[in-house]
């Protein structure tokens, strides 16, 4: 068994496709590279077959019609033969020294009776244009214990902008597999979900203070393109709709563990809160109407809705009128400056 199996989910990627992989071949052995060409029209997939063809116990090649990215990180998961699964996009890469610290600690707790459930790193956010030693570090130094196995009771408070993103993660793969994590497909932002529902079966985790990820920003057509976020949210809503579904629907288990319940209420109140933002810029009546549907969506679950609305962001974010709308606007851009987020 491969202690590490990373699926590098590619749709045309073939002009930056091989950073992502080079990256991750010093892994050697102890790694699975599963490229997943996800019904792409450019050379991918020949660029796909060829690392395969030179690095047969490394790297897999997986070629299906276009599923969105979703699919391909779901292909990965059901083709995964490492104890551990780790998601690196294409046009991402991770830092050589950080990844030979990841396999050495992950190849430690192959070895346990109860392995970690997951392991938790910093990334880094690798903007176009920014030096390198301005580039903006996300670590969970202060908020996770470093070198000793713990548990939620032991994380401090998550602050805005400490929330763990799929790059900051990897999971025990039997995890994925015993809860049955299949992501929609042909949708944006899915991997809000990939490290949202998963969190219920985490109980065992290990924070390695290093910057592992290296998180691409500055394509013009990129998701996280504020633009782009604008004109797709349709997919943001469906994402939310379906986190807001599970938080519900397990509401009485996530409320086993305070901290655990503290954090997963925490991030669904930014993804709700990024919905709206969405809506607000957007700015037509249809967009207004969907973000009183979304408010009449969370109002089934009473306390939740009493939880969001009248917190700091359901506030900010539901002021009337005209103007109440510009100044959630502006809030909402002041806080953009301050946690530097895309």
């Amino acid at each position: 068994m491969k202690i590490l199996s990373v699926t590098v989910p590619c749709y045309n990627s073939a002009e930056y496709m091989s950073n992502a992989v080079e990256s991750l071949l010093p892994g050697g052995e102890d790694i699975e590279i599963i490229i997943v060409d996800d019904g792409s029209s450019d050379d991918t997939a020949k660029i796909a077959d060829d690392y395969a063809a030179k690095y047969p116990t490394i790297v897999k090649a997986i070629h299906q019609s276009n599923g969105g990215h979703g699919a391909a990180v779901n292909a990965g998961m059901e083709n995964a033969t490492g104890m551990y699964f780790k998601v690196v996009d294409s046009d991402d890469k991770v830092g050589e020294d950080a990844l030979l610290k990841v396999l050495d600690t992950l190849k430690y707790f192959t070895t346990e009776d109860t392995p970690i459930d997951m392991l938790i790193s910093n990334f880094v956010y690798d903007k176009v244009g920014v030096a390198d030693d301005k580039k903006k570090v996300m670590s969970f130094e202060g908020i996770m214990p470093q070198n000793f196995v713990f548990d939620w009771e032991i994380t401090s408070h998550f602050k805005p902008g400490d929330y763990m993103l799929m790059h900051s993660v990897i999971f025990r793969t039997q995890i994925l597999r015993d809860m049955d994590l299949k992501l929609p497909r042909h949708t944006f932002y899915v991997d809000n979900i990939f490290v949202f529902e998963p969190l219920l079966h985490v109980e065992r985790m290990y924070y390695l203070n290093v910057n592992f990820y290296y998180y691409f920003i500055g394509r013009e057509d990129q998701s996280v393109n504020e633009s782009v976020m604008v004109k797709r949210v349709d997919q943001q809503l469906s994402v939310n709709y379906r986190m807001l579904d599970f938080y519900i629907t397990n509401k009485s288990e996530i409320k086993k563990n305070k901290r655990r319940a503290q954090y997963l209420y925490n991030y669904l109140e930014i993804i709700t809160t990024v919905s709206m933002v969405l809506l607000l810029l957007d700015g037509s009546r249809e967009a207004i109407d969907k973000r009183t549907a979304l408010l009449e969506y969370i109002a089934r679950d009473k306390m939740l809705y009493t939880k969001f609305r009248f917190g700091i962001c359901g506030t900010i974010m539901t002021l009337p009128g005209k103007s109440g709308r510009l100044m959630s606007l502006s809030a909402y851009k002041l806080a953009q400056k301050f946690y530097n987020f895309n």
